[in-house]
């Protein structure tokens, strides 16, 4: 199983990136994470936040592998615990599914992003900074698998 974190935006400061690569590289073969940065539209140019929204939409769906479970990451999305997250990977595990954790820029996702997910997911009920969710959601991610293998990271 693949997991994939297909964010838009990129030029990340050292810490962000420090973080995310420390939690993939901790993951098994059999549960590799891996990054897909998506460049953001540019905001400069007069298009409205639509166009904007629709223009790194075709960039994400274009980037992301065939066939793969689709998570959209969105502050009205479901919350799941630890727990659930684990109980979700071993599920995705079972059924060979490859699974894309999907980002958005600075306005969100565009519905047809959205609609194409298999779910909503919130990582907090606050607005969380594009850079730290990738952080948290690899470590979120590790501490699953961990919880999965009986690994001592995770304890309750």
């Amino acid at each position: 199983m693949k997991l994939l974190l297909v964010t838009v935006g990129h030029k990340m400061p050292d810490w962000i990136t420090a973080g995310f690569n420390e939690y993939a590289k901790r993951m098994p073969r059999e549960a590799k994470v891996g990054l897909l940065e998506i460049k953001p539209e540019p905001r400069t140019t007069g298009k409205t936040v639509q166009q904007i929204m629709e223009a790194e939409a075709q960039r994400i769906l274009a980037a992301l592998p065939s066939n793969c479970l689709r998570i959209a990451l969105d502050e009205r999305g479901a919350t799941w615990t630890t727990r659930q997250l684990a109980d979700k990977m071993r599920d995705w595990m079972g059924e060979g599914h490859d699974v894309a954790f999907i980002v958005g820029g600075a306005d969100g996702l565009h519905e047809s992003v959205k609609n194409g997910s298999r779910q909503l997911l919130a990582l907090s009920a606050m607005t969380l900074p594009h850079g730290m969710v990738r952080v948290l959601l690899a470590e979120q991610l590790y501490r699953a698998h961990s919880l999965l293998h009986n690994h001592p990271y995770h304890r309750e």
